[in-house]
């Protein structure tokens, strides 16, 4: 891992925390994610199943993570379970943990190979009256792989069909959403190096730059300051491409007179950043360009001050919905005849602005939290209002992330700029 050890208290108190949830005499089994084939002999780099990554920080594949609370033998309460490395995979693969690296990281004492799995775990099943089994179940995602944890619960149910079976994910998708002073420094960091990144990129662009240049600095920034990586496909997106909501393909020439939508962000230790910011490509606005940015920034000013604990998702996103038609409106872009005469059920605004306003953000990027609980203090969040005119070749969208606190909102990307002319003084010095 490029990224700097994490204090191990954070994974015994996440554990600690899912396992007061569990029933009498339940035992919990967390897998970590698959490696994925990418061709003949090459796999899609590793990234770790978050619920395991949660629960143990350990960032490695072929792992099992087994928590007992009130497993009649104490040795096996809380156990790890490891690929054993050996001469051929430190030779072609490099580095795996050793079990006491495992204990150092996690703050799991019990640590065994992979192999005795099936030993210890025969010894202990039949006392466990409920077993919790986990299963991807973010409302964005449409099973369609039978990934390692569904193979394992198949494998599980035919071995043993009479206990009962509970899911994980409800316990997980309420721990989760409420990020610990560590997880809030983890996405700090990764936003702040995606802050040197954004910098960086404001004084290199120029007309005539190739979109894949620019993608080429940021990925820099990122592994010069030990990210893993992108935490999503980036969007470099110059011109009529800014209409484009996932445009990925990169490859287009930046125009004069043109302004360019980023969508990028750092990884840092799994915990993710997420930011949006529209550009001009010769370094100014034109007075309509900075127009509608001022729009969009208005907009995401004001959906930060609705952003408080107890507010319920579907309210947040209709009063963001009266900032954006007010805004549109101003632009000429909307009458009041179209907003008198609007359909509710798709309100003319989205005709300009289509996507959500906000998404919780760490381990995932969407990250795994519940669209019907009302906001609370420690939820990350974005706040990404964008404006897309086809018509007029242009598409601008800014985006910080946001942390909800007891006292007030605390923007995690406020030292990231973000007014128009502090754009410009920086892309023309």
């Amino acid at each position: 891992m490029k990224y700097q050890p994490i204090d191990p208290a954070l994974f015994s108190e996440n554990r600690e925390r899912f396992e007061k949830r569990l029933k009498p005499n339940s035992i919990a089994i967390f897998q970590s994610n698959d490696e994925f084939p990418r061709s003949g002999d090459q796999s899609f780099m590793f990234r770790q199943n978050p619920d395991f990554f949660y629960l143990s920080g350990i960032d490695q594949e072929q792992s099992i993570l087994l928590l007992y609370p009130d497993c009649p033998n104490p040795l096996y309460r809380e156990v790890l379970f490891l690929r054993q490395t050996n001469d051929y995979i430190k030779v072609w693969e490099g580095h795996k943990y050793t079990k006491e690296q495992a204990q150092a990281s996690s703050g799991i004492r019990a640590v065994y190979w992979l192999d005795d799995f099936d030993n210890i775990f025969q010894s202990i099943i039949h006392y466990a009256e409920n077993i919790y089994l986990n299963t991807n179940e973010n409302d964005r995602y449409a099973h369609t792989v039978p990934y390692r944890d569904l193979r394992f619960i198949e494998q599980l149910r035919e071995r043993f069909p009479l206990h009962h079976y509970e899911r994980a994910a409800p316990i997980m998708r309420d721990l989760r959403a409420v990020k610990s002073e560590t997880e809030v420094m983890l996405t700090r960091k990764a936003c702040g190096i995606t802050r040197d990144a954004f910098i960086r990129i404001l004084k290199f662009i120029r007309p005539g730059v190739m979109e894949y240049e620019i993608e080429a600095e940021i990925i820099h920034e990122f592994i010069r300051q030990g990210a893993t990586g992108h935490a999503y496909l980036p969007i470099i997106a110059s011109g009529p491409n800014a209409n484009i909501l996932h445009y990925n393909d990169n490859n287009q020439v930046c125009r004069d007179g043109d302004v360019i939508l980023f969508d990028f962000g750092a990884e840092y230790a799994n915990y993710n950043a997420d930011l949006s910011r529209s550009v001009p490509v010769n370094g100014r606005f034109t007075e309509r360009q900075k127009a509608v940015y001022n729009a969009v920034l208005t907009v995401l000013k004001g959906s930060k001050e609705l952003l408080k604990p107890g507010v319920v998702w579907n309210e947040y996103h209709e009063q963001v919905g009266e900032l954006m038609t007010a805004q549109l409106l101003h632009l000429g872009l909307l009458s009041a005849n179209d907003v008198k005469n609007q359909n509710p059920a798709w309100p003319a605004y989205k005709k300009y602005f289509m996507h959500g306003n906000s998404h919780h953000l760490g381990i995932d990027v969407h990250d795994f939290a519940g669209r019907y609980t009302p906001f609370a203090a420690g939820n990350i969040l974005t706040v990404e209002p964008g404006i897309y005119i086809p018509e007029e070749g242009l598409g601008i969208r800014i985006e910080n992330d946001v942390l909800i606190t007891a006292d007030g909102l605390v923007d995690l990307m406020a030292d990231i700029p973000i007014e128009a002319e502090e754009i410009e003084d920086i892309m023309n010095n």
